[in-house]
């Protein structure tokens, strides 16, 4: 697809919906909103989304939060400074009840209730995208797409297996232009297959590109819908599609540079316990799919003064050391065993302790002996000596730990941990 010359690329805004209270990823987001739960130690979700709109460059962005924001917002505020010179930003806006008394009813109303902030900008893009995945897309290719097609909102889309489509909204493509959809389908239980691969849906990523009219007039007649629950995938896209307004796009054509045949392509949707441990036992596999190491598509975050990682202490059985694990900066192995595990800055692991397929939060503290297994330790939770965690389920659920059906652990922020 040919690029746009300078002189005719359109005025795109940014909007990152990172209001969501992610429910499923209780206890991690029990004291704060699900963008802001950390990433691959070093990150926070967000960064994600936000890297993906600033690479693309979109330098004009507006970030709608709603639960529990506090750390989210300091965060944003204190990572994504823009060149006010050029009149780029990165800007956090919590609920207002601009409209009524009513804090954001949805994806929709949060948009709804934004409008000013449109008409402030003026574009005429708008680029919606959700700031709790785990992915690399370059929006431009899509923004592309979405203006040659004349089509009113466009839909990012990934294939995925047709058994998977219950979990997922499913589009299904026009027989004549497979780039318009046809219909829009909440976890549908019997889906037609993709014409040219039957064995596969369409999936929808929860990203969006409007035309920015488009937008304003579809969240308006929305906000007065009866029985509406005002959001983007339940009522918007289908409004589009119910007009013939609504095109898709096929995230395996999107073509990010730096990306490798093993991690085009790459999406999760970390919005359960099990889906976010995944994603980090994807990323300290020999060879990750999710490629950290694509400098040509960064992901930017706040990079604090912490000294270099530490391994120390190295005869008999008191051995420092991490093996297919990711360790941030700050952390401290000393004579403690890790493996298949990601250590957030400032963890410190003691002598004798082992710690496996665990991820383990900012400054958790792994005492003498201790053991973790397939855990999740939140921030500044200590681990005393000769405790276990993840080897005894019932021990677990009895002090208070989160224990998912598949046996992941889950010591939440503020818990104390018992022997």
């Amino acid at each position: 697809m040919a690029r746009r010359s300078h002189q005719s690329l359109p005025k795109v805004l940014a909007i990152v919906l990172a209001g969501g209270e992610g429910k499923r990823l209780m206890p991690l987001t029990a004291d704060r909103a699900k963008p802001a739960v950390p990433f691959a130690g070093i990150y926070r979700l967000i960064d994600l989304a936000l890297s993906n709109v600033v690479n693309s460059r979109y330098l004009q962005v507006i970030v709608l939060t709603q639960y529990k924001s506090q750390s989210l917002g300091a965060h944003v505020t204190k990572t994504w400074r823009m060149s006010t010179l050029l009149g780029n930003y990165v800007t956090t806006v919590p609920a207002q009840q601009r409209v009524d008394k009513n804090w954001f009813l949805g994806s929709a109303d949060a948009i709804f209730q934004s409008l000013n902030l449109i008409h402030d900008a003026k574009p005429d893009i708008v680029v919606v995208v959700g700031a709790d995945h785990v992915y690399r897309m370059d929006f431009s290719a899509m923004v592309e797409q979405h203006i040659e097609s004349g089509a009113g909102a466009t839909v990012a889309a990934i294939r995925q297996p047709i058994a998977l489509a219950d979990q997922f909204g499913v589009i299904e493509v026009d027989g004549q232009d497979r780039s318009q959809i046809a219909a829009f389908l909440e976890k549908p239980t019997d889906p037609q297959g993709l014409p040219d691969d039957p064995t596969e849906i369409l999936a929808s990523m929860g990203n969006y590109v409007f035309t920015a009219d488009a937008l304003e007039d579809a969240v308006t007649r929305d906000r007065e819908r009866e029985g509406s629950k005002h959001d983007m995938g339940g009522d918007i896209v289908p409004d589009f599609v119910s007009r013939g307004e609504a095109g898709v796009y096929d995230f395996k054509d999107n073509d990010v540079p730096g990306a490798t045949d093993r991690d085009r392509g790459y999406w999760r949707d970390v919005g359960t316990i099990e889906s976010y441990y995944d994603a980090h036992m994807d990323l300290v596999s020999v060879h990750p799919i999710f490629n950290l190491y694509n400098y040509e598509w960064p992901i930017y975050t706040q990079h604090q003064p912490y000294p270099p990682a530490k391994f120390v202490h190295g005869s008999g059985d008191r051995i420092g050391e991490a093996l297919n694990s990711a360790v941030s900066p700050g952390v401290v192995v000393s004579g403690g065993h890790i493996y298949a595990s990601v250590l957030s800055p400032l963890v410190h692991v003691h002598s004798y302790a082992n710690v496996h397929g665990s991820v383990l939060l900012h400054g958790v503290q792994v005492e003498r002996h201790a053991q973790i297994r397939r855990a999740i330790v939140d921030k500044n939770v200590v681990v005393p000596e000769g405790s276990t965690i993840g080897i005894d389920h019932d021990h677990d659920r009895a002090r208070g730990f989160h224990v998912t059906e598949t046996g992941i652990v889950v010591v939440g922020k503020g818990q104390t941990v018992t022997p």
